[in-house]
């Protein structure tokens, strides 16, 4: 794959006919994509679920209320019992670097130094992640499935998730209110 497909760091962003109700509206940060697939978590998804529900499950105790309402979100419909934590720089047991400021980690240790208030500066908390393999995402991105474009942090990190799929269209100049759901041929 050439340097220039990789879409690791992007943002993958629902079109209005995009109807799987696991991705209809939503904007997906891709942390990973290769030649055998890529891999990315939902970011505008929020769960009935907080940090502190976590803590509690994992016998966390934590001195810090106002993490501990820091929201879960659906990451994807795969391996939904299983936590991502995309946070801006720092480094825990099993951390994975998606670029110079922005990371993936996915062991307990980085709840812990959140529930200590020594976490990352911005997190975003998710259950499961979204999978493609080798060639699918091309595939529905070429159908007209999703927009694509470079991931912005402020977004990722600081705007309310119901704001977020909008958000990330316009950053690639598009309106999604002007867009027909409705698929049609020239």
């Amino acid at each position: 794959m050439s340097f220039s497909n990789n879409l690791a760091n992007h943002f993958l962003i629902a079109m209005p006919g995009l109807q799987d109700p696991n991705f209809s509206r939503t904007v997906t940060y891709i942390c990973e994509h290769t030649d055998e697939g890529a891999m990315g978590i939902v970011i505008n998804r929020p769960m009935d679920l907080r940090l502190k529900d976590l803590w509690e499950q994992f016998d966390i105790s934590s001195q810090n209320p106002k993490a501990g309402e820091m929201p879960i979100y659906w990451g994807g419909p795969v391996q939904t019992d299983r936590g991502f934590v995309l946070h801006t720089k720092a480094t825990y047991n099993s951390t994975l670097d998606i670029t110079s400021e922005i990371s993936v980690t996915t062991s307990r240790d980085i709840l812990e130094a959140m529930a200590e208030d020594r976490g990352p500066e911005h997190a975003l908390i998710a259950l499961g992640y979204a999978g493609w393999g080798s060639g699918q995402l091309e595939e529905e991105i070429s159908a007209n499935s999703w927009l694509s474009g470079p991931a912005d942090q402020r977004i990722l990190f600081r705007l309310p998730a119901s704001e977020r799929w909008q958000a990330a269209a316009r950053l690639l100049g598009v309106d999604l209110n002007l867009l027909s759901a409705e698929a049609g041929h020239a």
